[in-house]
């Protein structure tokens, strides 16, 4: 069987990267697949993602992690997710899966009534007070419990 992971512009033993530049990571809960998936993010997107993550901990200690679609999860244990995030192109998306019932409402609609993002392009500085606002009213609200 071939190794997919030669194919990936970041070297052998590196994940494939996918869309986006989206690392391809096994499913897995826990603290060290979103890690790697942080880690194997190309350029800004990984700075970007390292700082998402920090505040979301800062905010919520106790915060469940877990990567599913190749995106990192996460949730309150017993309440679901409540946010991930996902690399396009020119921008990182951050999910926010009550995102309606959050005040004020992430910018970004979506078609699932309850769905609001936020996108994060390279040149943009995030606005943390807000982001941490949000993550901190996200975690207290019900999550979605897809797995």
């Amino acid at each position: 069987m071939a190794d997919d992971s030669a194919k990936s512009p970041r070297g052998p033993g590196k994940p494939l990267l996918l869309a986006g530049g989206n690392p391809q990571i096994p499913k897995g809960d826990g603290d060290a697949p979103v890690q790697a998936f942080i880690a194997a993010a190309p350029g800004w997107k990984s700075d970007v993602a390292r700082r998402l993550d920090s505040i979301i901990v800062e905010t919520v200690p106790n915060v469940r992690k877990g990567v599913r679609w190749n995106s990192p999860f996460y949730g309150v244990e017993g309440q679901g997710w409540f946010l991930n995030f996902h690399y396009f192109a020119k921008y990182v998306k951050v999910t926010f899966f009550n995102g309606s019932s959050l005040d004020p409402m992430p910018p970004v609609g979506s078609k699932h009534e309850q769905v609001r993002y936020l996108d994060i392009y390279e040149d943009e500085k995030l606005d943390e007070e807000q982001f941490g606002s949000w993550v901190r009213q996200a975690s207290e609200l019900p999550g979605w419990s897809g797995s």
